[in-house]
């Protein structure tokens, strides 16, 4: 007897019964998990295919501010593009290899085009000098579809708070905190005037809503200033460097404020930190890791080629195979099985005081 096919119609009729069909096409779909959740997909239905990368085309490469640089990309045939919302990022792979995330700058209502914006630097990881040097109009490249870990939650009062290039992921902010009424605030500080991108877009939404800032005219701003600029009872998303998020956080007590939202552009400061070693193959050098620093900085130093991007555990691109030893996993994107055969992302992860972890490097 096939099991996979639907039985004919009970009542003997010569087409099928739809009862039947739709039964069948339900149990396709999923079945029940004993001991489990208590829908499960079938094994007969076929696992989803994999998301394939995006392909682009950079449009525009043009100067934003000093150091900064701005790109449009499309679909090189004109297709829409992926959906996103504001506070999303995208993963590029520049045409070298390297991998990059950047936030979307530009505006969701316009499915034709991303915009990022990139500071140079020239002593980092060679990522924002390709991107200066390299990648000009008609340079192609690919990108995983974008992916939101700063949701923008929309709440009735918002203050959004920019350190130099944070300024990227905040402007879509604006734009949609403008365009649905919200009481907004937005401060953008930076250490000059010419150094800080878009500010004729923000300008542009609402000049009383919109606070400037630049270091060399009223030195760097204190985080109560900063976030007396909130509308009471305000939500704030803040994204900076670090020393200015540790001050907002500490400082956010201070009325009017409510709650905070946050992203880092750059590597977060080590929680309870140890020191430990890591070695490089089973026979290679030993390097202290102080309790201070990731191992992914102080692996780099001797293998300067090792790609990463986020510094911050959830975009997988340092990935290493650990041959032996007891990690502390503190990513948030390995799963457990994996942490189980040995995946181990350096940039966040650690071990205990005087332990040595060997990876195949």
């Amino acid at each position: 007897m096939d099991l996979t096919t639907p039985p004919p119609d009970l009542y003997g009729r010569p087409r099928p019964d739809r009862f039947i069909q739709r039964i069948t096409a339900f149990g396709d779909r999923y079945s029940p998990a004993l001991g489990g959740p208590l829908l499960r997909r079938s094994p007969r239905r076929p696992a989803p295919r994999p998301t394939p990368d995006l392909q682009l085309v950079v449009t525009r490469h043009e100067a934003a501010a000093t150091d900064v640089v701005e790109l449009h990309l499309a679909d090189p045939s004109g297709s829409p593009l992926p959906r996103w919302q504001p506070g999303a990022r995208l993963l590029l792979t520049l045409p070298s290899g390297r991998e990059r995330h950047y936030s979307l700058c530009g505006d969701p209502a316009d499915p034709r085009s991303y915009r990022i914006a990139v500071r140079r630097i020239a002593d980092g990881g060679g990522g924002s000098v390709e991107i200066h040097d390299e990648l000009h109009v008609g340079a192609r490249l690919t990108a995983r579809r974008p992916r939101n870990g700063f949701a923008f939650c929309a709440e009735p009062a918002v203050l959004l708070l920019a350190g130099g290039i944070g300024i990227t992921p905040l402007l879509p902010m604006a734009r949609q905190a403008a365009r649905s009424g919200l009481d907004w605030h937005l401060v953008h500080a930076g250490r000059s005037a010419d150094s800080m991108p878009f500010t004729d877009e923000l300008r542009a939404l609402d000049p009383g809503r919109v606070t400037l800032l630049t270091d060399d005219d009223r030195g760097v701003p204190d985080a109560v200033d900063l976030l007396a600029h909130a509308p009471a009872g305000a939500a704030v998303y803040c994204c900076g460097p670090a020393p200015m998020l540790a001050a907002v956080q500490a400082a956010l007590d201070a009325p009017p404020a409510r709650s905070l939202h946050f992203e880092r552009f750059g590597a977060a400061p080590v929680p309870d930190g140890r020191p430990f070693t890591v070695r490089l193959g089973a026979e290679g050098p030993e390097l202290p890791v102080p309790a201070d620093r990731s191992a992914l900085d102080v692996v780099r130093e001797v293998r300067p080629e090792l790609p990463y991007s986020c510094h911050q555990g959830f975009c997988g691109t340092c990935r290493v195979q650990l041959l032996s030893g007891v990690p502390e996993h503190r990513d948030r994107r390995l799963t457990e099985e994996e942490h189980a055969a040995g995946a181990l992302l350096p940039c966040v992860s650690r071990a205990a005081e005087g332990e040595t972890l060997v990876l195949d490097l």
